[in-house]
């Protein structure tokens, strides 16, 4: 009897995860750090990315509480993978594209830095590892190919994105070999997890979950990507037009490779011949801007049809580096595929997970199978302009399915202000702006009178608009050179550069391309001078409110400042009033 009670004492020691609420929560027996297990090893691929005729390895982290060894305990884990983990190039300005120069033509060579690597063992990063681990989780963290003591080459969205994350999946699930060293060593198996994997991070680091689930890897049963780089051209161009993302003027796809390559010394040369030399060099075409298959490859969306995990995803409506459509895109087919999804938005700029509570519950739900009812929720969750980012409003999906297209008309009024109206007014002819780089597109919103943009307001509101999807341009033009920048904004007047100025303020959202992809974004043609061409495209996604009392703009003009090539001013865009409009997603079709 007294051995029987002793064994039932130790059974009721033993540690486990607690969930309320259908939530994990914090377990004082997971929670104290100086009990956490923490290694490393490497886990092999089945690709040779840096071509030395050996299968590549990852170089990952492993952070568990101690009792996954003192009582056998096994758990899901959230991993996390990224190309910075150990260390980046500087910001020098050298190493960006030069953007002042004409369309069609080549900019100014570009300085290739060197990164100092700054990888240790066995601790890669720290990230994500206070907030699950406590919470019955195991944290796994790798280094992307070609970073750190990672070993291949960094391809940014090349197919070993994909693979490598897939092949650390594949280990946590016994199959694929993990290994103490970078090179032989003994093998390590990970007996202690539960095969449940779960996936998140920012940025680059929210781009690689989605590059493992394209795979359809068994065991990642979850992810939620935060601002996600889903496509590279999306990233780098607009509608054929070469655009940089906002705050790295000038940067391309090879120069973020440069950024991030932190790998083997050794390995380096011969990494940048391929690669960034050649196949960049080859496929990138800063020259016309084309969507070709160097792109293609490096667009997510299109292979998407094997994912199988659960999408929860999450981007800010003002972030100008990766921008909304990245997220939307995604959210709108792996819904089309019929995946659980849900996906999160706030008015903020880049990065910005949901809220821990819904993570906890995503992750709950599809690593523990806890039944917490997520997939019966409402699928889009919205923070309101004056909200806090943890307090996001409820709707049935994104865009607001209440949201009706509204068509408005354009009245001329240049140099001036023209009218944006619901009412197609009579002919109203052709208005014309002339490109000048040099003033940014805020001065250019601001200006009482101007021949550098074209702008088309509405009356005041009279009630708050909420404008919920993704605004459409048709653009009837014409120029006086083969080739142009096109730049519009959607913006909120009058401006307000005050002391309080919020990020919802002014900018609704925007929108670039390239007049000679005008009938394909796959091949361009240039523009025969001053004859007319119409075309289509979409702004950037947006849900906002704007204010009772402001005046929706719209803003034509050339070359935009902070995102585009800088040609020499003075190239005239010629808009035929009566063939452009704009088609505005408005909730209960009212304005």
């Amino acid at each position: 009897m007294a051995s029987m009670l002793v064994a039932q004492g130790q059974i009721a020691k033993k540690a486990s995860p607690i969930f309320e609420n259908g939530e994990a929560q914090v377990v004082e027996a997971f929670s104290d750090p100086s009990r956490w297990i923490r290694h490393d090893l490497w886990v092999e691929t089945t690709f040779d990315s840096d071509g030395d005729g050996k299968l590549d390895r990852m170089h990952v982290d492993v952070t568990r509480p101690e009792q996954t060894d003192s009582e056998n305990l096994k758990l899901p884990v959230i991993y996390e993978s990224s190309p910075y983990y150990a260390g980046t190039a500087g910001m020098d300005k050298d190493i960006f594209w030069d953007v002042k120069h004409e369309l069609g033509k080549s900019g100014e060579p570009r300085k290739h830095p060197n990164v100092t690597r700054i990888a240790e063992r066995p601790i890669i990063s720290n990230s994500q590892v206070r907030t699950w681990v406590p919470r019955g989780y195991i944290v796994v963290h790798s280094s992307s190919p070609g970073t750190g003591l990672s070993d291949g080459a960094p391809t940014v969205g090349g197919d070993n994105e994909s693979l490598a994350p897939k092949a650390v999946i594949d280990w946590l699930n016994g199959r694929a070999k993990g290994y103490t060293e970078r090179d032989g060593g003994k093998e390590v198996k990970a007996y202690w997890s539960t095969g449940k994997v779960g996936m998140t991070g920012t940025s680059y680091n929210g781009t690689i979950p989605l590059a493992a689930a394209t795979t359809g890897v068994e065991g990642l049963e979850a992810i939620i990507p935060i601002a996600p780089n889903t496509s590279y051209y999306h990233y780098y161009r607009s509608n054929g037009l070469v655009r940089s993302p906002g705050g790295y003027l000038g940067e391309d796809i090879d120069v973020l490779y440069d950024f991030i390559h932190s790998g083997d010394e050794s390995k380096r040369a011969r990494n940048n011949k391929v690669i960034r030399d050649t196949e960049m060099k080859n496929g990138q075409d800063r020259i016309t801007g084309d969507y070709n298959e160097f792109w293609a490859k490096r667009d997510y969306l299109n292979d998407m049809e094997p994912m199988k995990a659960a999408l929860l995803m999450s981007h800010g409506f003002n972030d100008w580096n990766v921008m909304p459509e990245h997220s939307y895109r995604i959210y709108k087919k792996a819904k089309e595929m019929g995946l659980p999804v849900q996906i999160y938005y706030h008015q903020n700029g880049h990065g910005g997970p949901p809220p821990i509570s819904m993570m906890n519950r995503w992750f709950t739900r599809y690593l523990y199978g806890i039944e917490n009812g997520v997939e019966k929720e409402p699928k889009a969750w919205i923070v309101r302009e004056n909200d806090k980012k943890d307090e996001p409003t409820p709707y049935r999906d994104y865009p607001n399915p209440e949201a009706k297209d509204i068509q408005l008309f354009l009245t001329k009024g240049a140099p001036e202000k023209g009218q944006l109206t619901t009412s197609k007014p009579k002919k109203q002819g052709t208005e014309t702006l002339v490109d000048n780089y040099s003033f940014s597109g805020s001065s250019l919103a601001q200006a009482e009178t101007t021949k550098h943009r074209l702008l088309y307001v509405t009356a005041p509101l009279t009630e708050d608009v909420h404008i919920s999807g993704v605004p459409k341009i048709k653009i009837k033009l014409a120029s006086n050179k083969p080739a142009a920048n096109l730049s519009v904004w959607l913006v909120s007047l009058p401006w307000n550069d005050g002391f309080n100025t919020k990020i919802t303020d002014n900018i609704i959202t925007r929108g670039w391309a390239d007049p000679q992809n005008h009938s394909s974004l796959t091949k361009s043609k240039p523009l025969v001078p001053d004859t007319f061409y119409e075309m289509e495209f979409e702004l950037m996604p947006d849900d906002q409110i704007i204010p009772k009392g402001q005046q929706i703009g719209l803003m034509i003009f050339s070359s935009d400042k902070e995102f585009t090539l800088w040609p020499e001013p003075g190239t005239e865009l010629t808009v035929d009033l009566d063939g452009t409009e704009l088609t505005l997603p408005v909730v209960g079709g009212k304005f």
